[in-house]
């Protein structure tokens, strides 16, 4: 399952599913190197940054708001 960071909460991540639905995930079981916006492999108790999928969606962001601003 995909999940995306939505924000923190005091010692939570709160996380959108790929179903649309919202997670509480305790930031001590996180990658140390997460950040709003990243992308979340979540695989039983193993959660992993889904590195090309940030990536990809930090691009598009970036470009929405390049051509908001120009």
């Amino acid at each position: 399952m995909k999940g995306i960071i939505d924000r923190f909460e005091e010692d939570f991540a709160v996380v959108e599913l790929e179903d649309e639905t919202m997670k509480n995930i305790p930031k001590d079981l996180l990658p140390l190197e997460v950040k709003e916006g990243s992308v979340l492999i979540i695989d039983g108790d193993n959660i992993y940054i889904d590195e090309e999928k940030t990536e990809e969606r930090k691009r598009k962001a970036d470009k929405l708001l390049e051509d908001l601003f120009n």
